[in-house]
């Protein structure tokens, strides 16, 4: 009862940040817009064995049993449809920084349910694993899945209306992301934190909520008109109502630092320059910037030079969740 799979993280161009349901369901607050990325991926195996006394979670060779709850929350859905009460030894390792603001929990909770549901035998649906994925890490969801892809809020009490399906294609609008790296570490406030804090205190939380539906509704046009300047200016709009609405939390959430800014300001000259680029920051210091097809190298060459980058990283689109 052992299984492997891949699956890469995604890069929100309209936002997720704030819960309908803050407990075991995980049901977003707002949909969301997102593209998966090639480059950034997880693995994860896991085997479910009877002689285990519990789960056991491995994360880039440490043991992590503070991450257990959520794991364990997928696991036994799984176990529940497969009728299956064994315990779980769970490994997974990230080729990217994890926790810092770059979706490793998008990719390593759609693995594990991806492996977990092929160790079981369960033949699912990826609109019945985005379901589960979701009450891991909402972002999981949408990481089931390739190229360019919406959350559904979704408003059954159960969350079962909760999940991610496709929009495009990766290849049918190959766009490429250039990430700047300004910092490894783990952020110190989680985005779930960070929501919750958002959620309860900030006065602009209200407005970001209510922006979110035409900000869909613009993204969605855009991507199937192949609309780049269209999505650059709601991706940009609605990143930046997000980190305004944490900015106003009670004590502020401020997730980027100077390089974060530089690098802001950087991608801003360059479309000035008739580049066609646009930023993106998710709850984390690290900037993505997305390019037009044929863009990246200029894009990657500029946001090298700005000080504080620890690292550039290049991804094109790429495929959903995937067991070996």
């Amino acid at each position: 009862m052992k299984a492997e799979a891949r699956a890469r993280a995604n890069i929100a161009l309209v936002k997720y940040w704030g819960k309908a349901d803050d407990g075991p369901l995980n049901i977003p607050a707002v949909g969301s817009i997102s593209i998966t990325l090639d480059a950034l991926w997880s693995d994860t195996e896991v085997q479910f064995d009877g002689s285990l006394a519990a789960d056991e979670l491995t994360l880039n060779g440490q043991n992590r049993p503070e991450q257990l709850d959520r794991v364990r929350r997928c696991l036994d859905l799984l176990r529940a449809r497969a009728g299956v009460d064994h315990a779980a030894r769970v490994t997974s390792r990230n080729n990217f920084p994890t926790g810092a603001g770059l979706a490793s929990s998008a990719s390593g909770y759609a693995a594990l349910t991806t492996a977990a549901a092929r160790a079981l035998n369960l033949t699912l649906s990826r609109r019945e694993l985005s379901v589960v994925a979701r009450q891991g890490s909402g972002s999981a969801a949408r990481s089931i899945f390739g190229g360019f892809v919406e959350m559904r809020a979704g408003t059954r009490p159960d969350g079962s209306d909760s999940y991610a399906e496709p929009l495009m294609a990766a290849g049918k609008w190959p766009l490429e992301l250039v990430v700047a790296v300004t910092a490894r570490e783990e952020k110190q406030v989680s985005s779930r934190a960070g929501m919750t804090r958002s959620a309860a205190t900030s006065p602009y939380f209200p407005a970001w909520v209510a922006g979110s539906p035409p900000d869909l509704r613009q993204a969605r046009e855009a991507i199937a008109k192949k609309d780049f300047e269209s999505l650059a200016d709601v991706a940009e709009r609605n990143c930046l109502g997000m980190h305004g609405a944490a900015l106003a939390a009670r004590p502020p959430l401020l997730y980027w630092n100077a390089a974060t800014i530089a690098c802001l300001e950087a991608v801003r000259r360059l479309r000035r320059s008739a580049v066609p680029v646009f930023f993106t920051i998710d709850a984390g210091p690290q900037l993505k910037a997305v390019c037009a097809p044929g863009s990246s190298a200029t894009v990657r060459e500029a946001l090298a030079d700005v000080p504080g980058v620890v690292d550039v990283l290049e991804s094109d689109l790429g495929p959903g969740a995937e067991a070996g």
